[in-house]
């Protein structure tokens, strides 16, 4: 376990699309989606467990959920609970870990993980993180992690990499970053796919201290100057007063658009590992084990007649019978019950407002 690499867990998102079980009080990483009995958030944590000592393990997240945070991961200290005023996008919140590293360890080497994503092979994952750490701290290099396509998901951001050119003969999979696209149609994404020279972007970061510093100043500089003109109050109690003044000036922009595109030392390590974002009711579906009628269930007492295709969520204490469902999203809450179809997922924005406006807040 090397004492100088460290973890960033960014886990500041509300959720949305997973309503009603994701809420604004309680969003998705804070929530058992897999029925595993651990969190996202803890299972992310638990990725870490032998990658780095517990104590270079820091979480940004919003301060509405700093007591969440702290109740699931008894392992962390309080002082590395890193509480944004505002959600800014990843930026602001990797240029705040970067200073509140730099306070205690200049030479650190740092993954940056989204807090709700799924991963089915730790074993694979660990080496992969491993290895990444280890090119990254002895090069002047920005690592991301890219996925191999397995189809032409349209709701992933894809990194197109330079196939002519071997970086690394110990490291194949190693590639020049030669571009980032956003979520494209799905006519592209199938081209891209075709391609062989595209991986889905998992929005995993591995670097040095010293290089993601010297990009943020470089490539975003009226981000990272805010946080630079805080030195000396990080991991002190001037801090909190200090980062609430900071995000309200501070403009939201994420990591990739702001620095990563920009920067010309990026560079994709291809991986395989089971990866999902589970950004939807869909994608969670077809991660979870199905029954042979194709029904994934999470509940204690759920009964289904002629139900085939569904994606069912119930409290324990719930008896739920389901009769002639095909392909549905079935979710119930203490305060809320979401029927809906598989393939019209992408109505839950609106419903997610209509319920907030005409219901109240109190519902999402």
């Amino acid at each position: 376990m090397n004492k100088d690499y460290y973890v960033v867990i960014m886990a500041g998102g509300i959720g949305t699309r997973f309503w009603p079980m994701s809420t604004v009080a309680c969003p998705k990483q804070f929530i058992d989606v897999m029925g595993v009995g651990k969190t996202l958030l803890q299972q992310t944590f638990a990725r870490f467990a032998n990658f780095c000592p517990p104590e270079n393990i820091l979480v940004v997240t919003g301060m509405a959920y700093r007591d969440l945070v702290l109740a699931q991961l008894p392992e962390i200290k309080p002082e590395n609970v890193l509480c944004e005023p505002h959600r800014k996008n990843t930026a602001p919140c990797i240029a705040y870990a970067n200073y509140k590293i730099h306070a205690v360890n200049p030479n650190a080497t740092v993954v940056v993980a989204p807090a709700d994503h799924v991963v089915l092979k730790e074993d694979v994952f660990s080496r992969v993180i491993e290895e990444a750490a280890e090119k990254a701290s002895q090069n002047d290099w920005l690592i991301t992690l890219g996925i191999t396509p397995s189809y032409p998901n349209t709701g992933y951001g894809y990194i197109q990499f330079d196939s002519s050119k071997e970086i690394d003969p110990a490291c194949p999979s190693l590639r020049k970053v030669k571009l980032f696209t956003e979520k494209p149609e799905f006519e592209m994404a199938r081209t891209f796919v075709e391609s062989g020279e595209f991986l889905w972007n998992a929005g995993l970061f591995i670097w040095s201290l010293k290089s993601a510093m010297k990009a943020f100043k470089e490539h975003l500089p009226e981000v990272d100057e805010l946080f630079a003109s805080g030195v000396g109050k990080y991991n002190t109690p001037q801090e909190a007063e200090y980062i609430q003044k900071v995000y309200l000036v501070c403009k939201g922009i994420s990591v990739d658009y702001g620095v990563m595109e920009k920067a010309r030392n990026v560079y994709v390590m291809a991986a395989d590992f089971g990866w999902s974002d589970v950004g939807t009711w869909g994608s969670l579906y077809e991660l979870r084990p199905k029954n042979a009628d194709e029904n994934t269930l999470v509940g204690k007492n759920i009964f289904t007649y002629d139900t085939h295709g569904c994606i069912v969520n119930a409290p324990k204490d719930k008896v739920v019978v389901l009769q002639g469902l095909e392909d549905c999203i079935v979710v119930e809450t203490a305060h809320s019950l979401l029927v809906c179809k598989r393939d019209q997922e992408q109505m839950l924005r609106r419903i997610v407002s209509d319920v907030s406006e005409k219901a109240g807040e109190k519902y999402v």
